[in-house]
């Protein structure tokens, strides 16, 4: 016999220890391989969180760009790179002229409210202190330094103003490359997908960019009314810092409910430092812009935007804000606008399932059968 007739050949016996056969055990390990699977990518997901929000924000950014360029498709209907060009000299515009008009001032009044704020917490401090809220032994000069040292702390945990406009640079330039030609990063990840499920994911990121552009649409016109009309009613009833106060009251409109609840303590900071009358005063304008728009403002935008309920936005601020911070807090209200987008169209798309087999069961149940 041959070295080579002595090798052994395929052993047909009893399956080895790599081997599953039982299909409720196949079953149950592709099931658990699923999991497996799930965990890794929630792991992930909460390692690069921050990478993953700013691409969120470049998006955000880009599908602001690409609603106001079909804004402007009725007066420069020929050419879209056109029209994205204007949009964002708009942008770039707009905010150069908010620093070269109101830049000195603006920053004299910063400091300003710095100032202001630091004296009304220890006036604060110290009305707590003479009505014995305070703990025993414990001086409000240091109280008030931990509390400054706090602020300093989140601060330098969120970044230096460096790398904040490096970070805003970064969003915008992800946004203007996804803005220029959209459609290659979404043929790009339909690629990636099974054929069958290309349509369906075309149809559910064409409703999550709309959804996102109407909700885009009516925060932008919140901040230009809340930022104009805050600043206008100051200004009549003389309380100073005005014009930052409504520079702030505009930007902190974009996130609801804990913005204006920002907006008010400024506020009220800010009139309280110079009088008691103009704190009062200060009081009645957030009362009244807020009022105007949450019961005018809002609904009418709302109806032709994005209707979220105050609720699930206000509890999705706060959970993304402990888990994300800062960027995590902007982000909630597109990211669950999307979110509900994207499960409609869900439930839209089983529906037109049931449908269909309903109308198939119908017709084979009407179809003649053949009696040979």
């Amino acid at each position: 016999m041959s070295q080579r007739d002595e090798l052994p050949g395929p052993y047909d016996g009893q399956a080895g220890p790599a081997e599953v056969r039982d299909p409720i055990i196949r079953q149950e390990l592709k099931r658990a391989i699923a999991w497996a699977m799930v965990a890794i990518v929630v792991v992930l997901v909460w390692q690069l969180a921050q990478a993953l929000l700013l691409i969120v924000a470049g998006l955000v950014f880009a599908s602001l760009i690409d609603g106001g360029t079909k804004l402007l498709r009725p007066i420069i209907p020929y050419s879209r790179t056109l029209r994205l060009v204007v949009i964002v000299m708009l942008i770039i515009g707009g905010l150069a002229g908010i620093g070269w008009l109101a830049g000195i001032e603006i920053a004299n009044q910063a400091e300003e409210l710095r100032d202001t704020l630091a004296e009304q917490s220890s006036r604060l401090l110290a009305s707590l202190d003479e009505l014995g809220m305070m703990p025993g032994g414990t001086e409000i000069t240091q109280i008030f330094r931990d509390v400054l040292g706090s602020v300093g702390s989140l601060t330098s945990a969120l970044g230096s103003a460096v790398s904040g406009i490096a970070t805003l640079f970064l969003i915008m330039v992800i946004g203007l490359f996804i803005a220029i030609e959209p459609n290659i990063y979404d043929r790009g990840v339909q690629w990636m997908l099974p054929r069958g499920s290309r349509p369906e994911f075309r149809r559910t990121t064409t409703r999550m960019a709309k959804t996102l552009q109407r909700l885009l649409a009516g925060r932008v016109l919140g901040m230009i009314f809340e930022g104009f009309l805050t600043w206008l009613l100051l200004t009549i009833a003389g309380v100073p810092m005005a014009l930052l106060l409504g520079i702030l009251a505009g930007l902190l409109a974009f996130i609801p409910n804990i913005g204006a609840f920002i907006t008010g303590v400024l506020m009220v900071a800010v009139g309280l430092s110079a009088s008691p009358e103009l704190g009062f005063w200060a009081f009645i304008v957030y009362l009244v812009v807020q009022t105007f728009d949450g019961y005018v403002v809002i609904p009418m935008v709302a109806k032709q935007t994005v209707d979220l309920p105050p609720a699930l936005t206000l509890s999705a601020q706060i959970l993304f804000a402990a888990l994300f911070g800062i960027i995590g807090l902007a982000l909630a209200d597109p990211i669950i606008a999307m979110t509900k987008a994207a499960l409609e169209r869900r439930s839209e798309h089983n529906d037109e399932e049931d449908e269909e087999e309903r109308r198939r069961a119908a017709e084979a149940g009407a179809t003649p059968t053949d009696p040979g």
